[in-house]
């Protein structure tokens, strides 16, 4: 589709080629994205590298590199979006909009808001099914959801949520792991947290 985009538009304009991109090309790598959120960073690298290539193309971010089109054009790596969604469709199982087909538990606190509870790893299973376990939908999203703020975990208007949510997700750097770039971490949520509770220790 990338390939068959370029060949038929030549006009490499800003508003243009993202609008193409945004209709014709990321939503087929988004698709249902929660469900196979690839946690090899090879897989990561590979798909956002179709984003890397396509905005290089864009007038005016040719010599730009990645980590710095994605914040000149206003675009978030695939792979945070990847968390947003997951974030977003854990929302919607709180709120009764999208089935909770794993029993994903609740609890609010006046402190913290509303929070997931991680489903327990079960001690006497084998050390390789760990990974299994924490790439898991449950875990990653309970522990996702778990970041959020109080102020954002207890919206109950979807539009209202999204527009807090990319609010906060601007408090994190998205240097996605990318072939020929160095990473202080692997770009997840989950890990720049880690490192910044590191810093203030």
């Amino acid at each position: 589709m990338t390939s068959w985009v370029l060949s038929v538009f030549r006009d490499r304009s800003r508003f243009l080629m993202l609008t193409l991109y945004k209709t014709m090309v990321r939503s087929k790598l988004e698709y249902c994205c929660p469900v196979w959120n690839p946690d090899k960073i090879s897989d990561i690298e590979a798909i956002e590298s179709i984003q890397r290539h396509y905005t290089r193309r864009i007038s005016g971010c040719q010599n730009l590199d990645y980590w710095k089109r994605l914040q000149n054009l206003n675009l978030l790596s695939l792979q945070r979006r990847r968390e947003r969604y997951i974030i977003i469709h854990t929302w919607k199982m709180m709120n009764g909009l999208a089935p909770n087909d794993i029993n994903m538990q609740f609890k609010e606190s006046s402190r913290h808001g509303i929070k997931a509870t991680v489903p327990a790893f079960n001690k006497k299973a084998q050390c390789s099914i760990s990974t299994h376990y924490e790439n898991s939908f449950g875990v990653k999203a309970a522990k996702l959801w778990n970041l959020l703020p109080k102020e954002v975990n207890k919206i109950q208007i979807l539009e209202t949520f999204k527009s807090s949510l990319a609010k906060f997700l601007k408090g994190f750097p998205d240097t996605p792991p990318t072939k020929g770039y160095t990473a202080i971490t692997n770009n997840s949520l989950l890990e720049w947290t880690l490192q910044k509770d590191l810093t203030q220790e």
